[in-house]
């Protein structure tokens, strides 16, 4: 009966039993090789700073405003979460079921829209800008996770995983694709077609390597890297991680190359796994439910902030997220 009733509301029960660790070093930050020490504040616990969602999405920092921009999905909104008071509210209700948001190299925010199949950017005065809503004379499917590169690229992965009612419910008209809009042109390209279930995506800090979460590729997700070339296309397929019986989802890179992934699935997975540029797991910060994504923010670009399935947490690190407004 409680088991039924959680699954109802989206909530965890894991989750609402939850509480800040009252110990340092903070238990839940496993340091699994000497490197991931120097990324680490020891005098920093996991703290959680929203709660009460169906499933929180594509957070990003917004360093102007010192605010951090969330979806929760299933709600079909776009919250935001103030820095200076702690206080979380609606940034647009009725999203059009977004999921991936980043923040282009003028620090306006770019969101992946599930209902419309299109790639939207928000202008500094509100107003909301259409750059991409298909390909070849077709819709998108389900815009899922979205990055800008340093010349000003919008890269962005368009899984098939609809029909999904509580994301919108189209059915998948492309093949599954990450593409890329140009910043002169404007022009969307196709950059890969052959990743099963294209999910998160991230550069490294020189932009010279793109990591592709392969999603539904079997028995066991993998990441993929490629090299960029030229800002526009993608080289020399590897396999970076394969993931085993874990489950990565959104993943973004260290200032040191080291790539976060929001992580599951079940105890002991729960949460951020970190891999340095080797692919050798070297941390991992548990949580008690599993993270899809997560972003780098604050002044200094040293928190981390992890969205979970109903909650988002915050956790001050010793390193910081590469720079993305110019």
């Amino acid at each position: 009966m409680v088991a039924a009733s959680y699954l109802a509301s989206g909530r965890s029960a894991l989750a609402d039993e939850w509480q800040p660790s009252l110990r340092l070093p903070d238990p839940s930050i496993r340091i699994l090789d000497p490197a991931f020490a120097s990324c680490i504040n020891t005098l920093s616990t996991v703290h959680r700073i929203a709660s009460g969602f169906e499933w929180a999405e594509g957070p990003v920092w917004m360093g102007e405003a010192n605010l951090l921009f969330f979806s929760d999905v299933r709600k079909n909104c776009i919250m935001k979460w103030d820095e200076a008071t702690s206080v979380t509210s609606v940034f647009r209700n009725a999203s059009n079921f977004a999921n991936g948001n980043t923040v282009d190299r003028q620090g306006r925010l770019l969101t992946c829209e599930n209902a419309t199949r299109r790639i939207t950017r928000t202008e500094l005065d509100g107003r909301i800008t259409v750059i991409a809503d298909g390909f070849d004379g077709k819709p998108f499917n389900s815009p899922n996770d979205i990055v800008c590169a340093s010349d000003g690229g919008v890269w962005f992965t368009d899984p098939t995983f609809g029909p999904n009612f509580a994301e919108g419910a189209l059915t998948p008209t492309q093949p599954a694709r990450v593409y890329r809009i140009d910043p002169r042109t404007k022009k969307t390209s196709v950059v890969l077609d052959d990743v099963p279930g294209p999910n998160g995506l991230c550069f490294s800090p020189n932009g010279k390597t793109l990591y592709v979460v392969a999603s539904r590729h079997a028995p066991h997700r993998q990441i993929w890297s490629y090299d960029v070339v030229k800002n526009t296309s993608l080289s020399n397929k590897r396999v970076f991680l394969d993931c085993g019986e874990g489950a990565a989802d959104g993943i973004r890179a260290d200032i040191n190359g080291n790539i976060w992934c929001g992580w599951g699935s079940g105890a002991g997975m729960d949460g951020v796994a970190i891999f340095n540029p080797q692919g050798t797991q070297i941390g991992h910060v548990d949580l008690p439910e599993r993270c899809a994504n997560l972003c780098f923010g604050g002044a200094q670009r040293n928190q981390l902030f992890m969205a979970a399935r109903t909650s988002v947490y915050q956790l001050t690190l010793a390193t910081q997220g590469i720079r993305q407004v110019d």
